[in-house]
């Protein structure tokens, strides 16, 4: 801002004050606008008000002006840390207000969702849907701790850092019992990690593979063959229901059968379901036992 646009001095030779007509001669006068006037009718006339005080701005005061607008420079500070203005940068704001560089930052910063205060140029921050924290007020709403630029879970108004959301909401392995915080799959309606639903005897992941279960353990097709499965008394193959040709097993004594493998030793007649004869171990039908 700028100083007024007038002069006050004292007047050497016969002037009558513009106003009163008083004499000037000897006496202290203000020249306004080629007009001379005594300091009295200067201040009730011709003085410029004050935005800041109201009060009129006297010939003995040092009048700074911007944009029509006047202040005393005593009035000329900050409106928020009343830090006088006076060939320092301002900004005029609202209701005329005059606001120092330092304050007008601070206002137009965003807010810290955290401590609310503003956050300006060069303070750490974390921004996340249009909301925005000072890097140490980003904290988990579980444990307190800073998470700041790490990893986390939101939950509706709620922030939790990794540790707290796996303890809080994550569902546990039904092997390791540990959280599963990514990925998994469900079997029988208990959820596992990946790497844990795995065969028990080659320990190749199961995920998306044919497997069966076997007292609490899991095989994969290969490893049930051959380490679990029984064995065929009649082809000597596994017997592995639900994997290939074949679902129903015969079982007689201590051996078993595929149901199409059972069948008579002469006539090869299919003898599951049906009557038949053991004779020096082998299987007949009711009636070949008759014929040897």
């Amino acid at each position: 801002p700028g100083p007024g646009s007038y002069t006050v001095g004292t007047m050497s030779e016969r002037f009558d004050c513009h106003y009163c007509r008083d004499p000037l001669q000897g006496k202290k006068y203000v020249q306004k606008e080629g007009r001379h006037c005594c300091v009295k009718c200067f201040e009730k006339i011709c003085a410029n008000t004050c935005i800041e005080c109201k009060k009129p701005i006297g010939a003995d005061s040092k009048e700074l002006h911007f944009k029509n607008r006047y202040w005393h420079d005593s009035c000329f500070r900050c409106f928020k840390c009343y830090t006088s203005l006076v060939n320092e940068p301002f900004m005029l704001r609202e209701n005329n207000k005059v606001w120092c560089s330092n304050c007008t930052a601070a206002a137009d910063a965003p807010r810290c969702k955290g401590c609310f205060k503003p956050i300006i140029a060069g303070d750490q921050n974390v921004e996340y849907k249009k909301m925005v924290w000072h890097k140490d007020c980003f904290t988990c709403s579980q444990c307190k701790q800073v998470i700041g630029s790490g990893s986390f879970f939101p939950k509706g108004d709620d922030f939790y850092c990794v540790s707290c959301h796996e303890h809080k909401f994550a569902k546990t392995c039904a092997k390791c019992k540990n959280p599963i915080t990514s990925g998994g799959l469900t079997y029988q309606e208990q959820p596992w990690h990946s790497e844990c639903f795995i065969c028990s005897n080659c320990k190749k992941p199961l995920g998306g593979k044919r497997f069966t279960a076997v007292e609490d353990e899991f095989y994969c097709v290969e490893c049930y063959k051959e380490c679990v499965a029984k064995k065929c008394a009649g082809c000597k193959n596994p017997i592995t229901a639900g994997f290939g040709r074949g679902t129903s097993v015969v079982n007689y004594e201590d051996e078993s059968w595929h149901d199409y493998c059972f069948k008579c030793t002469k006539c090869a007649r299919g003898l599951a379901n049906k009557r038949f004869v053991c004779h020096n171990g082998k299987i007949y039908c009711a009636d070949c036992p008759k014929r040897l």
